[in-house]
């Protein structure tokens, strides 16, 4: 397996950069410091909203949000059903609620069943993204122990959005990306710089810098 570049069981379907709406990132046993790692080098002026789910504990309360916030110049929200996503804000999934993206671009918060054994779940956040906007997302899939993010990631390969995972080499955990990777429904996968770099130079075509 290549860590950069092509995976040889999918093609890669890049559309023009200032075509995406929306990134969405899926998280879980390890993959908070990947993800701080790659929300900390954007700038304050990110040209994407950005939704995670991070496998949270029950009782967290906001607390990861909340050290996140500190950590990256991108403000952190902890999302209210029905409120509008609006670009450089990132938006992470509260404990205990499902996230999932509308066609309006309002968040909806679900207390429905568990799923993959999780809530909030990777799986719905990314399925409902694919369902809203298609090929406008990119969805990035990091570290974690389950194989959540894997189904909701084959919506979004089938209607033409951008599929990213970490390389499993470089994750604590790596059976979360090569759940997506060995399904065959990843366009890429990177390490986490790359990654990074990969949403500056998104964020920067579809913002206003």
């Amino acid at each position: 397996m290549k860590s950069e570049g092509r995976h040889p069981r999918s093609a890669f379907r890049f559309p023009r950069l200032g075509a995406f709406r929306v990134v969405v990132i899926g998280s879980s046993a390890g993959g908070g410091k990947a993800l701080r790692e790659i929300l900390s080098g954007l700038p304050a002026d990110y040209g994407l909203p950005i939704l995670v789910v991070q496998h949270l504990h029950p009782g967290d309360n906001g607390g990861f949000a909340e050290h996140l916030d500190r950590e990256i110049k991108v403000p952190v929200v902890t999302p209210c059903d029905k409120q509008k996503i609006v670009p450089g804000h990132v938006y992470v999934a509260p404990a205990n609620y499902h996230v999932l993206l509308e066609q309006n671009g309002t968040i909806a918060l679900s207390t429905e069943g568990r799923v993959n054994w999780s809530r909030p779940s990777i799986d719905i956040l990314f399925d409902s993204a694919a369902q809203a906007w298609g090929e406008k997302v990119i969805a990035i899939l990091l570290s974690g122990a389950s194989s959540d993010g894997t189904e909701g990631m084959r919506t979004l390969h089938i209607l033409g959005g951008l599929t990213v995972v970490q390389d499993p080499r470089t994750a604590e955990y790596p059976v979360m990306p090569r759940s997506a990777i060995y399904a065959g429904v990843v366009d890429r996968v990177m390490s986490i710089e790359r990654i990074r770099e990969l949403l500056i130079e998104i964020g920067t075509s579809n913002g206003v810098r």
